[in-house]
């Protein structure tokens, strides 16, 4: 997924109203997340397919999702692309269900579906009413035990992901920004190659490398299958085992293998490309989502990235205004990955000037840490996307998904709300020190052309 659409959306969510901006600090002995509020069920077959099944008869609706625990970091130079090309594959038909058949079984009875591939997961849900939960086993079943992955079928799929590539990264702004980021700031990460692969990759990829990476990795013992909603817990289990109890487990995959060197100075990369503005991005190698303090530097981006009120916007946006944008994210991942910044500066705007004003504030927050405003505003407006996700039925799919295949355990969602509350001022300021060293720092910067000039 490209990073700025990353952005787009964590600002969308993040982005609160005045109220709950200055609502009071809550205490700490009010109620979160418990197993009595948000009941989960975990269950798995015998072939290793784990289960996890949260029963909400609020609507007659249901949410049926499927993780793969591979990402692009399963990948090595030769196959990169290939989880995210199987997500298109996914859809193109399987022993049972003829190619471009799949979408129309779901949508006959009212439902839909979608995928997602990134760095550390895949996963594929498809949403609709109740009535519609066996369709969605029968189908996912018959795509895990026999998926098409025939010649034909496979080559103009590739064609689809490299035209994909084409249009969302060859020719994008944020794409090649994104693409220019990371391959710079990591050497030796699975972090390094782009999740939609690079296109050298795609054009050589054998058949044979496609059929031995599904067999390895879209099996039952890879996949944890999540179901939110309206439903009978006991048929679902027993719907699950005759769906897909007879699907042989594989042999476990091995683990990626991350050789990254410490970052002793900056690095850079320009991207040179028709544009009327300079857009840069900058990244700060970060921690995995393993460390405890990964909870405290989500607040740390919404202090600094947080919506219109946010410590950025305010300086370079409408104090300084010599951006039209300016965002932070952080996201932590399986692998150590990093703290991002994207500035858009105004016609006429420097990139020079925008990294100095976007370093001074980092450099302000590392001395002086936020205001006990600033931080409480960030809590609030990260535990109401927490809260505002788990109220719907995919939303609460994805975070049960998401914590377990991060965290190792869906049941780490109980207690993330009171590890949000407890980041203090001293944790936000202590880790701006620690993640802003000039050192671990990666900038990849647009440089605009003429039409002209890029055709030559």
């Amino acid at each position: 997924m490209l990073r700025r659409m990353f952005f787009a959306a964590a600002m969308l969510a993040l982005a609160s109203s005045a109220a709950v901006a200055a609502a009071p600090a809550r205490p700490a002995s009010a109620p979160a997340i418990s197993p009595e509020r948000f009941r989960v069920e975990r269950d798995s077959l015998p072939n290793g397919l784990q289960i996890l099944l949260h029963e909400d008869h609020s609507v007659p609706a249901v949410c049926f999702f499927q993780w793969f625990r591979v990402g692009s970091r399963n990948e090595r130079q030769g196959i990169t692309g290939l989880s995210h090309f199987f997500e298109h594959m996914m859809f193109n038909g399987s022993a049972n269900v003829p190619p471009k058949q799949y979408d129309v079984q779901l949508e006959s009875q009212g439902a839909y579906s979608n995928a997602f591939t990134s760095y550390d997961q895949t996963a594929y849900y498809e949403e609709g009413g109740s009535a519609a939960l066996e369709t969605m086993m029968r189908l996912d079943a018959d795509r895990m035990r026999s998926l098409s992955l025939l010649p034909d079928l496979l080559k103009s799929e590739v064609e689809v992901v490299r035209e994909e590539r084409r249009f969302r990264t060859d020719n994008s702004v944020p794409g090649m920004l994104d693409e220019a980021l990371y391959s710079t700031a990591f050497v030796a990460s699975p972090y390094h190659w782009p999740v939609v692969g690079w296109m050298k990759d795609l054009e050589r990829i054998t058949r044979d490398e496609m059929v031995e990476y599904f067999r390895t990795y879209y099996a039952p013992n890879n996949c944890t299958i999540v179901v939110s909603g309206d439903f009978d817990p006991a048929w679902v289990k027993g719907k699950l085992r005759e769906y897909f109890g007879d699907i042989p487990r594989q042999t476990p995959p091995p683990k990626p293998v991350n050789a990254e060197p410490e970052q002793r100075g900056e690095r850079r990369a320009e991207v040179h490309y028709p544009s009327e503005t300079v857009t840069f991005a900058v990244g700060y190698k970060a921690l995995p989502v393993s460390d405890p303090d990964h909870y405290a530097l989500e607040i740390l981006s919404a202090v600094l990235g947080g919506g219109e009120s946010s410590r950025l916007h305010r300086a370079l946006v409408y104090e300084q205004q010599i951006a039209l944008s300016a965002d932070a994210g952080y996201r932590g991942q399986l692998e150590p990955g990093l703290f991002e910044f994207w500035v858009e500066m105004k016609p006429g705007e420097t990139a020079a000037n925008g990294e100095k004003a976007l370093y001074a504030e980092l450099d302000r927050i590392a001395k002086d840490g936020p205001t006990e405003r600033e931080l409480q505003k960030a809590r609030n407006q990260v535990e109401a996307r927490f809260v505002y996700t788990l109220e719907t039925n995919r939303g609460a799919a994805r975070m049960l998904g998401s914590f377990d295949q991060y965290h190792g355990d869906y049941r780490a969602l109980y207690g993330a709300i009171d590890r949000y509350r407890a980041v203090t001022v001293a944790d936000v300021q202590r880790l701006a020190k620690k993640i802003f060293d000039p050192r671990q720092r990666t900038v990849a910067t647009l440089v605009p052309v003429q039409e002209t000039e890029e055709g030559r």
